[in-house]
């Protein structure tokens, strides 16, 4: 079996932000050499997350917004005493901080319509990173 690890880093420019990583994880595919397994795309961060979905403008604006919405930062959470980013911390453990993908054939594969994206909530960060690590034959 082989396994493959890769860093990307990365910066955010705002509070809530979509940043679309999908063309450096299959970059991270091709150069690992497996042709059939599987493909982890994991953030290390308590305040961010991974997800995959469409990378239209609207849609893209829509995500953060409803992100926004339904995790209020200027909500009366409690750990904001302590510091001002629990919507951050309850947003990326709801929506996950990683996802995994197949890998065939020597590619990864998503849906037509189907990015990958580092959802920052607690930006802007002149430092994030991705892990992305592939595993298989």
């Amino acid at each position: 079996m082989k396994i493959y690890t890769e860093e990307i880093a990365l910066s955010t420019s705002n509070r809530f932000e979509l940043v679309d990583i999908t063309s450096r994880v299959e970059e991270a595919v091709r150069k690992s050499g497996v042709r059939n397994g599987v493909c982890l795309v994991f953030a290390p961060h308590a305040t961010a997350a991974i997800i995959a979905n469409e990378h239209e403008r609207g849609l893209v604006e829509d995500m953060v917004d409803l992100i926004r919405e339904l995790f209020r930062p200027d909500a009366a959470w409690r750990h904001n005493r302590i510091d001002d980013n629990a919507h951050a911390h309850l947003a990326s453990a709801l929506i996950g901080a990683g996802r995994v993908f197949p890998v065939l054939e020597g590619r990864l594969v998503r849906g037509t319509w189907q990015n990958i994206f580092l959802v920052e909530m607690d930006g802007p960060r002149a430092r994030r990173k991705v892990i992305v690590e592939v595993m298989g034959e």
